[in-house]
């Protein structure tokens, strides 16, 4: 009987030393991905982009009606590639941030950017994303219905790694960034926040092959 007893103890000190090594491995699988996704997030290169049809500008908050300080360095960037004719057109791409918005994302960013002298006829309104990876589905179509096939996407470096991963898995033709970093984010709270988020796109590629469409 206890012989019996001692070969039960083991085999349940056997099944918990199994489970403890691979949550251990799951661990350190997951730390080595988070490692991995930070430090592309820190060094995607800000390099010169020959000229490009587009530039599509991601939404990000709007103070009431006006373009936030980290939207503002995103607009700051199109405007800059548009006075150095690296692109002519600008795509600006968001909805409303709150049922009680006067102004969409989009409509906001077109203000500021008329603001800075660029033509209303070249900033083009994508006024119901929601997500980044309808920022760039509905932008795209917008490029589809103007024959626009080469583009550049305007957003911050710790976002530009999963917005190119969405504009490749959409089907941009070679999709470019014009990543920068900012003087008025919170980084380390935004790269953890991103982090997540990266690892939830890729669930979402995974509904998106199976055919499933993403809940808004």
């Amino acid at each position: 009987m206890k012989e019996k007893r001692r070969r039960k103890a083991m085999k349940r000190k056997d099944r918990w030393i199994r489970v403890g090594r691979w949550l251990l491995a799951i661990a350190l699988v997951g730390v080595l991905w988070i490692g991995v996704v930070q430090v592309r997030m820190a060094t995607l290169p800000d390099r010169e982009l020959p000229p490009q049809d587009v530039g599509i500008v991601l939404g990000a908050s709007l103070w009431q009606t006006t373009p936030s300080p980290a939207l503002k360095e995103r607009l700051d960037r199109a405007v800059e590639l548009y006075r150095s004719g690296v692109i002519t057109e600008v795509i600006v791409s968001g909805g409303y941030d709150t049922p009680k918005s006067t102004l969409t994302e989009a409509e906001g960013m077109r203000n500021y950017l008329m603001e800075q002298g660029i033509p209303e006829g070249h900033v083009y309104l994508e006024n119901e994303a929601r997500s980044t990876y309808e920022n760039l589905k509905f932008s795209q179509a917008i490029m589809k219905e103007h024959g626009w096939t080469s583009s550049v996407i305007i957003t911050h470096r710790y976002h530009a790694v999963r917005a190119l991963d969405i504009a490749r898995f959409l089907g941009f033709e070679r999709p470019q960034a014009s990543p920068m970093d900012s003087s008025v984010l919170m980084m380390s709270w935004h790269r953890s926040r991103e982090t997540l988020a990266f690892a939830k796109w890729q669930w979402d590629k995974v509904q998106l092959s199976l055919g499933y469409e993403l809940q808004r």
